[in-house]
C-alpha cells in the first residue's frame, strides 16, 4: 500500500492521460464535493462532457468554483488530464492567489493500459495518436512539476500502485487548533533576558537553570503555555541567553515561538547570506561568538524551524510576529509569511527612514483574536480584535504578555533602555490620546471576556445622543454599571421573586459561595476619586479631583459644589482607611448606591408614583361610597366591594413602599453613600476579586466616615446547602418585612464570564412599584415573563465592563476604553422589559 500524504488544505491537481483512472481514484479517495471534474463542467456548460469546443468555458467555470472553495478554506481536487504546462500553471496561480499549497498527484499508468480502457468506452471517440501525444506531454511534465511551483509531487507508477494508494492528511505546521491553552503571549524580547525572566516569574512560571545558573527552561504549575511573537534577538544585552531559554522551553513543550523578521535575518547571516548588518544584528553576532559552541550549533536549526504564525484554540487565537489579516489565517505561502514577518507595508518610508505600514488592524473584522508585536507601542491596546504586545522593552519601555483567554495584560518595566530607538518611543498623554467619533458610530463588533458583542447602528446612535447632550466629560466615563437580571421566576405561592430560585440558579452554575447583600433603594452612582487634581490630570487628562455620574453617564448632581463636597469626604475616608497606599494608586473607581432614592429620582417619584397614589386616594373613597349607596338600595355589590377593598389595601401598601425610600436632604445632610465595589486603581482591575474582598474594603470606608457611608449588610452562603438556603430565605424575609427592597446575590468568587455577575431578588411589597399596586392579583400572568433576553444583555454588558476595566488598568488609551463603555451604553437601547 502506498500512502499519499497531502495537507488538509491544498489544491490537488490530478495529472494523467485519458484512461489512467483519475476519476476512479478521485471517487475512491475524496468526497464528491471536493472533486471538480473537467468532464462534469463541460457537461454543465454544453450538455456534453466530450464537447472539446466547450473546454475554455468549462475550465473558466471550474476555476471560479475552485477559487470559491479555496477562499472558504476547503480542500479542492481538480480532475483533468493536466498534462500541459499552461493548464497546470493556471492551477498553481489559483493556489497562490488563495495562499494554499498546490499538490500534484500523478497517475503514471502505461499508455497501453490506458488505450485498452479507452477502447472499452463508447463515449470516447478520439484515436490512439491523441493518447500518445498526452503520454509524451506527461513524460516531459514529470521532470518539471517541482519547478512549476507544486509544493508536493506524488507519482504513482503503475496500475497496482494506483489501486493500492491511500490518501492521508497532514496538518499544516501552523495548525495548532488542538492546543487550547491557556496561553501567555509574550511580546518582542530583543535580547532582554533579565526582563524575560522577571516576566515569566510574574506570570507564575518556575525557571529551570543549568549548573552555571543559566535559565534553560521554564514551566508553569497550571500547565500554561508561553507563546513568543518573535524578535527574540538583536539590540538587547543577551540574545544568546534569550535563545537558550526559549529554545529550552520550546523543546520541552512549555512554549511555542513564531519567527520574527530579526530571526529570519539572523538565519540568513548565519548561513552565509548577504544581509545588511544593522538594527542590532552586530550585537547579536558578537554575543553569539562569545557563547558556548553547543548553543551556536543549535541556533540555526531552531531558527529554521520557526514558522510564520500559529492558529490556536480551535481557530480562536492567531499569533504572528507582525499580525495577520483574516484571509491569511491558517494559509501557507510566501505572501503570508512576508505579511506575518513584516506587516503590510506601503512601499514608502517615514521621516525616520522606516517602512510605512498599512493599518490592517483598523479594518480587521475577523472572529479570531490576533496577537502580534513588531512595531513597538508605549502601551498594548486593543484595536478591533487585535492587540500588539511589543511595548518596547529594549528601548526602555516594558515587556508585556497577554494572558489568554482571560485577556489580562501583565508587564514588567525595562531595567534600563538598552538601545536607542530610531523612532522615539513616546508615551502619549491622556490629552493627546483623545477620543474619536469614528470609534463609536455605526454597527460595531467588539470582543470581550464574555464573547463577541455586536452593537447595532441604531443603538449606537441612541447612545451618541445621550453621550453628546447629557453625559459628563467622556474622559471620566471609564466604566458603566451593567444591567442586572432577576432570578428565575419563583414557584413559591404568593411570590414572583424568591431567594430559593436565585440560589438554585447559582448552585446549577457550580458557584461554591454566594454573597447575599441587602439591596439599597437609592440611585446607582459611579465615583472616580483622584487623590489630587494632579492625579486626575495625569491619568484622565482633567485637572480635577474626580467625578460622580449615573449608570447612563450623566452628572449625578446639578450642583458642582455638592459633587466636590462628596468627593472630598470620600477622598478623606480613603486616606483614613489607608486605601491609597495599600492599593498603590492615586485614583480609585467605586461602584455605589447613593441614598435616598428621592435625592436623584424626585421628579420620577412625584410624576410616576405619587400621582398614582394621589389619584387612587381621590377615586377609591368615592367608589367605595357609591358601592355603599348601591348596597343600601338592595343591589348586590358584595364582590365589587370586596375587590375595591383589596385595591384600597394595595394602594396603601404601594404608597408605603415608595415613601420608605424618600426623606429630605439639604446639601450633604441626609445623603448616604453605600459602595459595594472597588472597581479599579492604577495598574489594577479588581472586579474579578472575591466579592468579600470588596465589601471588606468598603467596611473600612464606613468605619472612617460612618455619617456618609452606609454599611451593606450581607450573608455568605453555600447555594447547594439546604440549611444555608433556609438561612438566606429567613434573612430576606426579615429584610423585606422591615421595609427593605430585597437583596442582590453575587458569586463570592470569580465564576467566569458566562455566569450572571449578580441576580436581584426583590421583596413582595417592593414589586408593587414595579408591576403596579395590585400586581399580586396577576401573579400567574406575570410568571410567564421572559428573562433570557435580559440575562443575555447582562452578560454582554458585564463583558464590555470587564474589558474596559482591564484596558484601563493596563494603561490603555482613552479612545479604546471609551469605545467599550460607549458600546455598553448603546446596549441599554436593546428592547428589554424595563421592569425586569
Amino acid at each position: 500500500m502506498t500512502t499519499v500524504s497531502i495537507p488538509e488544505l491544498c489544491l490537488v491537481a490530478l495529472v494523467g492521460i485519458s484512461g489512467s483512472g483519475k476519476s476512479t481514484f478521485a471517487r475512491r479517495q475524496f468526497t464528491p464535493t471536493q472533486v471538480l471534474s473537467s468532464d462534469a463542467f463541460r457537461a454543465l456548460v454544453a450538455d456534453d462532457e466530450n464537447d472539446q469546443s466547450a473546454s475554455a468555458e468549462a475550465f473558466d467555470a471550474l476555476h471560479y468554483i475552485a477559487g470559491k472553495r479555496l477562499r472558504a478554506g476547503r480542500l479542492t481536487v481538480v480532475d483533468a488530464t493536466n498534462v500541459q504546462a499552461h493548464a497546470r500553471k493556471a492551477l498553481v496561480d489559483l493556489a497562490r492567489a488563495h495562499d494554499v499549497l498546490p499538490v500534484a498527484i500523478v497517475l503514471d499508468v502505461p499508455e497501453s493500459e490506458c488505450w485498452a480502457r479507452t477502447e472499452l468506452r463508447p463515449d470516447r471517440d478520439f484515436g490512439r495518436p491523441v493518447l500518445s501525444r498526452q503520454h509524451r506531454d506527461l513524460r516531459r511534465s514529470l521532470k518539471q512539476l517541482g519547478r512549476e511551483g507544486f509544493r508536493q509531487v506524488h507519482v504513482l507508477r503503475d496500475v497496482a500502485e494506483v489501486s493500492s494508494a491511500v490518501v492521508a492528511y497532514q496538518k499544516l505546521y501552523n495548525d495548532k487548533k488542538d492546543l487550547t491553552g491557556p496561553f501567555d503571549v509574550i511580546g518582542d524580547v530583543h535580547g532582554c533576558r533579565e526582563e524575560l525572566e522577571l516576566l515569566l516569574e510574574r506570570l507564575g512560571y518556575t525557571l529551570d537553570r543549568d549548573s552555571s545558573q543559566r535559565a534553560v527552561d521554564a514551566h508553569h504549575p497550571d500547565g500554561r503555555t508561553a507563546v513568543f511573537v518573535g524578535d527574540l534577538v538583536d539590540r538587547g544585552p543577551d540574545s544568546p541567553g534569550v535563545l537558550r531559554l526559549v529554545m529550552g522551553m520550546v523543546a520541552a513543550g512549555h512554549a511555542l515561538c513564531v519567527s520574527g523578521n530579526h530571526e529570519a535575518k539572523l538565519l540568513r547571516k548565519l548561513r552565509g547570506g548577504t544581509v545588511r548588518v544593522a538594527h542590532g544584528l552586530q550585537e547579536t553576532l558578537d554575543q553569539l561568538d562569545a557563547a558556548d559552541p553547543e548553543l551556536l550549533e543549535a541556533v540555526p536549526a531552531f531558527l529554521d524551524g520557526l514558522i510564520s504564525h500559529y492558529v490556536l484554540d480551535g481557530g480562536r487565537l492567531v499569533v504572528a510576529h507582525a499580525g495577520l489579516k483574516e484571509a491569511y489565517h491558517g494559509r501557507a505561502s510566501g505572501r503570508v509569511r512576508s505579511f506575518a514577518l513584516y506587516g503590510d507595508t506601503t512601499g514608502e518610508t517615514d521621516e525616520y527612514g522606516l517602512p510605512v505600514r498599512y493599518p490592517w488592524a483598523e479594518e480587521y473584522k475577523g472572529a479570531a483574536t490576533v496577537v502580534y508585536g513588531h512595531t513597538p507601542t508605549p502601551t498594548a491596546e486593543w484595536v478591533n480584535n487585535t492587540i500588539c504586545v511589543d511595548t518596547g522593552c529594549v528601548f526602555g519601555g516594558s515587556l508585556t504578555a497577554l494572558r489568554y483567554p482571560s485577556r489580562e495584560l501583565v508587564s514588567v518595566p525595562a531595567i534600563r533602555a538598552h538601545y536607542e530607538p530610531v523612532r522615539p518611543l513616546v508615551v502619549p498623554t491622556p490629552q493627546e490620546r483623545g477620543l474619536d467619533l469614528a470609534d463609536v458610530i455605526g454597527r460595531r463588533s467588539l470582543v470581550t471576556p464574555a464573547g463577541r458583542v455586536t452593537v447595532a447602528a441604531e443603538n449606537a446612535a441612541a447612545a451618541l445622543e445621550v453621550m453628546s447632550r447629557f453625559a459628563v466629560d467622556p474622559r471620566w466615563l471609564v466604566w458603566l454599571p451593567p444591567t442586572m437580571a432577576p432570578a428565575s421566576t419563583s414557584k413559591v405561592e404568593g411570590y414572583l421573586e424568591h431567594p430559593v430560585e436565585a440560589l438554585a440558579d447559582y448552585a446549577a452554575a457550580g458557584v461554591p459561595r454566594v454573597v447575599c447583600e441587602e439591596k439599597h433603594m437609592g440611585s446607582r452612582a459611579v465615583l472616580v476619586v483622584c487623590r489630587s487634581p494632579a492625579a486626575g490630570l495625569r491619568r484622565f487628562g482633567i485637572a480635577s479631583g474626580g467625578a460622580i455620574y449615573t449608570r447612563t453617564g450623566r452628572p449625578f448632581f446639578a450642583e458642582l459644589s455638592l459633587e466636590t463636597a462628596i468627593l472630598d469626604r470620600v477622598r478623606a475616608a480613603a486616606d483614613a482607611a489607608g486605601l491609597w497606599d495599600e492599593l498603590g494608586t492615586d485614583w480609585v473607581l467605586l461602584d455605589a448606591e447613593l441614598l435616598p432614592w428621592s435625592a436623584k429620582a424626585e421628579p420620577l417619584i412625584r410624576e410616576q408614583y405619587a400621582s398614582v397614589a394621589a389619584a387612587a386616594g381621590a377615586a377609591l373613597p368615592v367608589a367605595h361610597a357609591a358601592l355603599a349607596a348601591a348596597a343600601a338600595r338592595g343591589i348586590d355589590v358584595a364582590s365589587l366591594t370586596a375587590r375595591f377593598a383589596g385595591r384600597v389595601s394595595s394602594i396603601e401598601a404601594f404608597t408605603d413602599v415608595y415613601r420608605r425610600y424618600c426623606w429630605p436632604t439639604d446639601g450633604l445632610d441626609g445623603l448616604r453613600l453605600a459602595p459595594f465595589h472597588v472597581l479599579a486603581g492604577e495598574g489594577s482591575s479588581y472586579l474579578r476579586q472575591d466579592h468579600e474582598w470588596h465589601l471588606a474594603l468598603v467596611d473600612r470606608l464606613v468605619a472612617a466616615d460612618p455619617s456618609l457611608f452606609a454599611t451593606t449588610r450581607r450573608l455568605v452562603v453555600d447555594p447547594a446547602s439546604p440549611s444555608d438556603v433556609s438561612s438566606a430565605v429567613q434573612w430576606w424575609l426579615e429584610l423585606t418585612g422591615a421595609g427593605g427592597e430585597g437583596m442582590v446575590l453575587k458569586p463570592a468568587v470569580d465564576a467566569g464570564p458566562r455566569v450572571q455577575p449578580a441576580l436581584k431578588c426583590r421583596g413582595r411589597d417592593y414589586l408593587r412599584i414595579i408591576y403596579g399596586p395590585d400586581y399580586l392579583s396577576r401573579l400567574d400572568q406575570l410568571r410567564g415573563r421572559g428573562l433570557q433576553r435580559k440575562r443575555n444583555l447582562a452578560l454582554r454588558e458585564q463583558g464590555l465592563g470587564l474589558a474596559a476595566l482591564d484596558l484601563l488598568a493596563a494603561g490603555g488609551s482613552g479612545r479604546a476604553v471609551h469605545q467599550l463603555v460607549f458600546a455598553l451604553l448603546a446596549c441599554e437601547s436593546e428592547p428589554v422589559d424595563p421592569r425586569l
